[in-house]
């Protein structure tokens, strides 16, 4: 049967809700998160717009897709969770990565990054991406130095905190990029903070996407940084571990980096909001505390690691998802059959998938154990690091950083959240979360006061 109705909007009605849908993820800043946006949505609970457009799309067109007709643009918004699955599957044909938006805003410090490549190119940058990061294997080869490298700088995190009396956000973000800088560049980029300063504002410019003009001068500069730790690698780094692979010079080796430093920013979010939680709720911070014992230990720490993909399930820290239809898509509401025409974007409104009571009874509880149990598989729509052929080949790395950095906190000092909001086992937990509001009390463990 072919469609017998139109899966579309226009106009005023069409704009009005792409605003709802992407005005949070907008506002805040794509590529570079702004500070003094955040707070303003944490406050008016920004994301619960995307959320609710995304029940009167679904009251309205069924199961969907709908296609957002605007100036310039078709913009097809996935309603269904199990067409998420299947945009993340058919990645990068039929829905391909390169989405122009994304291209324009990425071009600014990363314009060789196999998310912007097509072809054959593309295979190539994926498999070195796949090849330095170890993106199948749990735990990195270099996770034995990597460990040694968060053991100590969870050191120099607590030993300021506890002579402060608390960690706020601006204090963590210092640490977590001497993490890690060492982690990507090695001991030398520890203290380089000149190096992700250029790579901030080529984010910012990033925000801007086709508004802004290439930085070209700005990226060279910043490139030419980076081909200096490259050249004289520490083996124990991933500058190191990229180095030792075979790669053309088309693949562009160096200019995989900035993804890596930028990926790495959502994950200190992650973490920094994890922490938050689990520092208000008791119950699952006594298992994250006994999953952190012995926290020199190489391990995968299971349950910390749940930790981190709820926070991320959560708060995204990829709210919006898109791709570009190469080609000719069919689809099916129900009975109906329909055909989406290429050239359109194609937007997952993340937060409304993973925050919406009416698809998923745990919306708004923070459970890590859906992770462990087999629950989150069962829903599609659950992509806190994307899926299928081009989700994030650092997952495992960054859990394991994640993971490791979490149980030598949580184990050396006792943290207690004193920003507010307070997130609350008992009540729905905020919809936004400003992880440059969060403020934590630091306090000796009682075990080490005895």
């Amino acid at each position: 049967m072919t469609r017998t109705r139109e899966h579309r909007l226009v106009g005023v009605s069409a704009a009005a809700a792409l605003a709802d849908l992407g005005f949070a993820s907008v506002a805040s800043g794509v590529i570079a998160r702004r500070r003094p946006v955040l707070g303003l949505l944490e406050r008016t609970r920004a994301d619960s717009r995307a959320i609710e457009r995304m029940r009167l799309l679904r009251r309205e067109f069924g199961s969907g897709p709908v296609e957002l007709v605007v100036p310039g643009r078709r913009i097809v918004v996935v309603l269904d969770p199990g067409d998420v699955g299947r945009v993340l599957a058919d990645s990068p044909t039929p829905f391909h990565p390169a989405n122009r938006e994304k291209r324009a805003a990425l071009r600014q410090f990363q314009p060789h990054g196999v998310l912007l490549s097509d072809g054959p190119i593309r295979a190539q940058r994926r498999a070195l991406n796949e090849a330095a990061l170890d993106a199948g294997e749990p735990l990195h080869r270099l996770a034995g130095p990597f460990a040694a490298v968060v053991a100590t700088e969870a050191r120099e995190v607590v030993v300021s905190a506890l002579h402060r009396g608390h960690l706020d956000a601006s204090e963590f973000t210092v640490h977590w990029w001497r993490l890690v800088r060492r982690l990507v560049l090695g001991d030398r980029g520890r203290d380089d903070s000149t190096l992700t300063d250029e790579l901030w504002r080529l984010r910012s410019a990033g925000n801007w996407s086709f508004l802004a003009p290439a930085h070209r001068r700005q990226r060279d500069l910043f490139t030419n940084r980076l081909y200096r730790y490259v050249e004289s690698a520490q083996p124990d780094s991933l500058a190191g571990a990229l180095a030792a692979l075979p790669a053309g010079g088309a693949t562009d080796p160096v200019g995989q980096i900035p993804h890596w430093l930028f990926a790495f920013d959502a994950a200190g979010m992650a973490l920094s909001r994890a922490l938050a939680v689990l520092t208000t709720h008791p119950q699952q911070h006594a298992r994250a505390l006994a999953d952190a014992a012995d926290p020199g230990r190489l391990d995968l720490r299971n349950y910390l690691r749940a930790c981190v993909l709820e926070s991320v399930r959560l708060w995204p820290t990829t709210p919006t998802i898109l791709r570009d239809v190469t080609t000719d898509t069919q689809w099916r509401d129900g009975d109906e059959r329909f055909t989406i025409p290429a050239g359109a974007a194609l937007m997952i409104a993340v937060p409304a998938f993973h925050r919406d009571p009416d698809l998923l009874p745990f919306a708004d509880e923070f459970v890590p154990d859906i992770w462990l149990d087999g629950r989150a598989e069962q829903y599609p729509q659950l992509v806190p690091f994307s899926a299928g052929p081009a989700d994030c080949p650092g997952r495992n790395l960054v859990l394991f950083v994640t993971s490791t950095l979490l149980a030598h906190l949580l184990t050396a000092a006792e943290f207690r959240l004193r920003s507010t909001p307070q997130p609350d086992p008992s009540a729905p937990l905020p919809v936004t979360l400003n992880n440059f509001g969060l403020d934590f009390a630091v306090e000796p463990c009682m075990t080490q006061t005895r």
